[in-house]
């Protein structure tokens, strides 16, 4: 069976490691052949392609692709996988906290569940617990709005077989999220435990913004959630306002009280105002989402390719 591997690179020192890592898995599973994909997303130094064209020179089975400018994992990750060419596809980070001596596990699971995906479950997550905190938050959201399993942990080591691949490739988004694509595909998921490893250099390149942005795509391109919160609170403030006023006539017809003063009427009024103000916010996202996805751009752009 031919395993592809599909590495996006921003910024690592460890490529080298990596690969030797990879190959001496496979040397020890000749039943199996493979290749091992670097997409280099935009890296800042120089060193990274040409460690990368190094390693795509010396060794038949590495094929390396820069892309023009930093498009983000997502998509780097996409284009490792329309150069793919094996019947299943392996992805992982390139900062080896994710161990390739894992691979097999992923193998064997897919090998012996019949799984459309198999994903890497972390035994112990070496993030920090604002990281974790946020990974619970956005598990729960990824359940509600994907689909899911409950029992099921993302992450970015991951088999596919080649109809995920496939399936994957045929939906066209210029803002990609890659799990939201493959529960589209199949619910055939499963989890194997593999270990995180510690990161070896540098810092996380998922900054506050890109996670937001990530998350982003998850709620406004995979879902209508917004909307029909917005819609949801809209009902809410009209009943609201209706007991409301049939409550200050009530008072006026019953008692005689007068309606008073500006200070209620005033909050009211900046309450609703912002209220439609965030709806016009949410409408306009999805506008500019829907304008995007019509001017059908590609989402990367390969600059040079080694291998």
């Amino acid at each position: 069976m031919l395993v592809s591997v599909v590495v996006p690179v921003y910024g690592s020192t460890v490529l080298a490691e990596l690969a030797g890592r990879v190959h001496a898995v496979f040397a020890a599973r000749p039943a199996d052949d493979y290749e091992l994909i670097f997409v280099d997303d935009g890296s800042p130094s120089p060193e990274v392609w040409s460690v990368l064209e190094r390693l795509a020179t010396g060794e038949g089975r590495v094929t390396a692709l820069q892309l023009t400018r930093n498009f983000g994992q997502q998509p780097a990750t996409l284009c490792g996988l329309r150069e793919a060419r094996g019947e299943v596809v392996i992805t992982m980070d390139d900062d080896l906290q994710h161990r390739p001596e894992d691979i097999p596990a992923l193998l064997d699971a897919q090998t012996a569940g019949g799984w459309d995906i198999v994903i890497g479950q972390l035994v112990e997550r070496r993030h920090p617990w604002p990281r974790r905190l946020a990974s619970r938050i956005k598990g729960y959201f990824d359940h509600l709005l994907i689909g899911k399993p409950r029992h099921i942990q993302l992450t970015s080591f991951r088999l596919l077989t080649r109809t995920v691949v496939d399936g994957v490739l045929s939906i066209r988004t210029p803002n990609p999220f890659l799990p939201a694509m493959m529960f589209h595909v199949t619910k055939s998921v499963g989890g194997v435990p593999v270990a995180h490893q510690a990161r070896r250099q540098g810092r996380s390149g998922y900054s506050l913004r890109k996670l937001l942005r990530l998350f982003s795509n998850l709620v406004i391109n995979n879902s209508s959630l917004l909307l029909r919160l917005v819609g949801q609170v809209g009902i809410v403030c009209a009943i609201l306002s209706v007991l409301g006023a049939c409550l200050v006539v009530y008072r006026k017809l019953a008692h005689g009280i007068a309606i008073e003063g500006w200070a209620s009427l005033f909050t009211a009024m900046l309450f609703i105002g912002g209220l439609l103000l965030f709806g016009l916010g949410v409408v306009g996202e999805y506008l500019v989402r829907i304008i995007e996805s019509s001017e059908a751009k590609p989402t990367y752009f390969v600059r040079r390719k080694a291998g």
